[in-house]
């Protein structure tokens, strides 16, 4: 109410300074220069990085308000029109010399020793390294934070003077003030860090240490440099090594995973027709990711030209694994409701409307609150057509529902592994929970091929907060071969991603890629011997 009353007066008392000026009043319109000036000339600044800029064009802001007062109908609406031709202004400058703010800030450098020429008072006065310093810190902050910060250490920090100013309420000035200036805090880290590692000692004082010392210390120095240079070079080697067979074996991996899917499925078909649609459902899903994966291939490459040709084909490969398992599940849920009918029509015919035995089934004995500890049902031909397996530990070909764990094709539970996986930790073709691990993952923190959630660590996703990858956008802070955030590939994007417990945990899970594949690689293979073993059973009882 304070804002509102204090707002409502120096309108009036604008509209009084206009009407006195339009009288001939050169004194009001001073008033008007002296209440707005501070004003003006921060959205300047905000928007050029450049002190002596900004005051040029507020000083070309006010001179135009000056010639086309007489044109502003709505006189206590003084401060709005001010701001609308700062705005044009520093719009015309920028466009005119084709430029970005971020770019006007010189290199530290090259900056000279000399002070302000102007001979103002000593406490309005800073220096060109301090103008240097101070823009560094502020260019990369988003204009929205930033207007906000300059306007309130220039208004004497008054929340309710810039919220007045910029049309905000107070609680959106305190919410930007609070955000900028942790990204301020982060800028002047980065930069920091950034200024210090490039005055670390190099190989220059390393050779003139060694030059100063005695001539057989110094045969010893260079034999013990050579030693660590070998052993450093022996384990980078190995290094490369593993990375590049981690490289082949998880495409590798995966196809072997994908096969052993595949070859359960036929098995468990009994009649030529259910083979026929097992092969169509594989094959089209693979024609689909190879269609999809050559039109992908040119824009991708295109976004990647800068990278190296390694990072293309890692984007690349994770692309098609997402595709792969899209189209395999749009697939099989389009196909659902003919197989539920094929099968109610084999089970009325063939076993006289009752389940037969699955492959393996176990069911303990013991339970809890009415559901059983382990049960774990594999091999099920009419797996769709039964209700889910449910249990504190629940393991199924087609769903399951589990309190502790669950596995299948759709599982549900805290931790879930499966085809769709839902849960506080879930693993799967299609991951979503709060902690998400996937081909495609969707969820608070989200590791996967494609990502999307609050913080990603993916081959392309999307992220509110942060994320690291191939592709990337995100909102606040992006680091990838191509990203895009208000924080993009900076040193404070950088520091923010390492000093981060998710993307640390990210990190450790890339370094160990091939055991993460086979957490869910050997499941399946031994649900398809299981599989196999029951047809071959069947085969021999029949003959």
């Amino acid at each position: 109410m304070m804002t509102s009353n204090i707002m409502t007066a120096v309108a009036n008392n604008d509209a009084e300074l206009v009407s006195d000026t339009l009288a001939g009043n050169r004194d009001a319109f001073g008033h008007i220069v002296s209440r707005y000036q501070s004003l003006i000339c921060s959205l300047a600044y905000s928007a050029t990085g450049s002190l002596g800029q900004s005051e040029d064009l507020a000083q070309e802001t006010f001179i135009t308000a000056w010639k086309h007062l007489g044109h502003l109908r709505k006189r206590d609406k003084l401060r709005a029109w001010l701001c609308g031709i700062a705005r044009n202004r520093i719009n015309n400058f920028l466009r005119r010399e084709g430029r970005e703010p971020i770019r006007e800030a010189e290199q530290l450098e090259r900056i000279s020793e000399s002070h302000s020429p102007e001979p103002l008072p000593h406490d309005h006065t800073i220096s060109n390294e301090e103008q240097a310093i101070l823009w560094r810190s502020l260019e990369r902050i988003p204009e929205i934070y930033r207007e906000p910060l300059v306007l309130f250490y220039r208004e004497h920090q008054s929340i309710e003077t810039v919220a007045a100013n910029l049309d905000l309420t107070e609680d959106t000035v305190k919410q930007r003030l609070s955000r900028g200036r942790k990204m301020l805090q982060e800028q002047v880290l980065a930069f920091v860090e950034g200024a210090l590692s490039r005055t670390n000692p190099g190989k220059t004082f390393t050779l003139g240490v060694l030059a100063a010392l005695p001539a057989t210390m110094a045969t010893s120095a260079k034999a013990a440099t050579l030693a660590a240079g070998a052993k450093a070079a022996g384990s980078a080697k190995a290094a490369g090594a593993m990375g590049v067979f981690g490289a082949l074996l998880s495409p590798l991996l995966a196809i072997f995973g994908n096969y052993a899917s595949y070859k359960m499925n036929l098995d468990e078909a009994e009649t030529d027709e259910e083979r026929f649609h097992v092969k169509k459902l594989f094959g089209n899903a693979l024609v689909i990711t190879l269609t999809v994966a050559a039109l992908l291939a040119g824009p991708l490459f295109w976004l990647l030209r800068h990278e190296e040709i390694s990072t293309f084909c890692s984007v690349l490969f994770s692309q098609i694994v997402v595709v792969y398992f899209l189209a395999l599940g749009w697939l099989g849920f389009a196909t659902l409701p003919q197989r539920r009918r094929h099968l109610a029509r084999m089970l009325a015919e063939n076993h006289g409307g009752k389940f037969p035995a699955p492959a393996y089934e176990f069911r303990s004995r013991a339970s809890l609150f009415g559901l059983p500890l382990v049960h774990v049902r594999l091999g099920d031909r009419f797996d769709v057509l039964r209700g889910p397996v449910k249990a504190w530990i629940a393991i199924g070909s087609s769903h399951s529902v589990g309190v502790i764990f669950a596995s299948g094709g759709i599982a549900v539970a805290p931790v879930a592994f499966g085809g769709i996986a839902i849960g506080i930790l879930p693993f799967g073709a299609i991951a979503l929970g709060i902690f998400s691990i996937g081909a495609i993952a969707i969820g608070g923190w989200a590791y996967g091929a494609l990502a999307v959630g609050w913080q990603i660590f993916c081959g392309c996703g999307v992220a509110w907060n942060a994320g690291e990858g191939g592709l990337i956008f995100a909102r606040d802070i992006a680091l990838g071969a191509f990203a895009h955030a208000a924080q993009a590939n900076t040193e404070a994007a950088k520091q923010f991603i390492y000093n981060s417990l998710f993307f640390r945990i990210g990190y450790a899970i890339s370094r160990h890629s091939l055991l993460v594949q086979l957490t869910w690689i050997i499941p399946m293979f031994l649900q398809a011997r299981v599989v196999t073993r029951a047809r071959r059973r069947r085969e021999l009882a029949g003959s």
